[in-house]
């Protein structure tokens, strides 16, 4: 990156070489709204072509941005979208702001929505029976080989404080609140609600959260590895498509891998063979690769040893 380079070749090691503090922290002013087109009810999709990002936000205010099925499901088809777009590099989860944006009124999800709690699952009457369908928004989020960030205004808090640790970046306001409420209400996430939780902040503060059900500050989440970082309301948008354009100047197949390995030890043979479908991918497109793909088209033996690429 031409921001990180100097002509000083004996300059003084700093941090500041990385270019970071060069990067526009502009708002962006190019969102192009797809909600409508997609007929979603729950969320907004809106995509920037100038930047390259995907933002989906949650669009409940009534009910602090609580999710029933529809909401997750727009979510997951919008997720789908922007994995399939290829104008798309990062993926944000957030929220809609109404009014000042200093003001401290939203929230970015405050998990399932109890009004349609039923038994088995929630149930808004747009399944045929009730389902817990933000597991698979999880799963989804896990393979997706984009990164997702999470830009959390106000609280996330049950279901939705796992979506923004099931994000691979989180960034807050000033004023955010994290937290579990699952043993209040009678519910829990043995899944990657409790084991992500405990890798990202340790054992003993994962449990402490599910067991007290406390809520934590911006800054205390940033200082128990939480999240990534935290800045001032009326900056936090700004700053996020700083990061967004950040990782745009860096290899999306580099990414893509280094999240698959991320979460391979976590993910079990499906996360090693997601790291190993990418590994699949690049080979492919090697000579040695494709002299198998013509050798059996052509009906011939494969000469794999005399290309150079294939002297191992």
């Amino acid at each position: 990156m031409s921001a990180a380079r100097s002509s000083v070749k004996n300059a003084q090691p700093s941090s500041m070489r990385d270019g970071f503090h060069l990067i526009s922290n502009e708002d962006t002013r190019d969102w192009i709204d797809k909600t409508a087109q997609c007929n979603f009810s729950d969320i907004t999709y809106k995509v920037s072509p100038g930047d390259n990002v995907g933002r989906i936000a949650f669009n409940r205010p009534e009910v602090l941005n609580a999710f029933r099925p529809t909401t997750i499901n727009e979510v997951r088809r919008a997720l789908e979208l922007a994995q399939d777009d290829i104008d798309v590099g990062v993926i944000l989860l957030t929220s809609e702001q109404y009014g000042n944006r200093s003001s401290n009124s939203n929230s970015f999800c405050a998990g399932g929505d109890q009004v349609v709690r039923g038994d088995g699952g929630y149930d808004d009457g747009s399944e045929a029976a009730p389902r817990l369908r933000v597991l698979d928004l999880q799963i989804q989020m896990r393979r997706c080989p984009k990164p997702i960030m999470a830009v959390v205004y106000g609280y996330a808090v049950g279901g939705g404080h796992i979506l923004h640790m099931l994000s691979d970046i989180t960034l807050a306001s000033d004023d955010a609140v994290f937290g579990q409420t699952g043993p209040r209400m009678g519910s829990f996430d043995a899944g990657y609600g409790s084991t992500h939780m405990a890798r990202l902040i340790g054992q003993k503060k994962a449990r402490e959260m599910w067991f007290l059900c406390r809520f934590y500050n911006a800054q205390e989440a940033v200082d128990m590895g939480l999240i990534n970082a935290v800045y001032k309301r009326k900056n936090l948008e700004g700053e996020a498509m700083r990061w967004c354009r950040r990782m745009m100047m860096n290899s999306p197949t580099a990414i893509a891998c280094c999240k698959a390995a991320l979460n391979a030890d976590e993910d079990g043979s499906a996360g090693i063979a997601l790291l190993a479908g990418h590994a699949t991918r690049l080979f492919y497109l090697t000579e040695e690769s494709k002299e198998g793909k013509k050798a059996f088209l052509g009906k011939r033996a494969p000469k794999f040893r005399q290309l150079p690429s294939s002297r191992l």
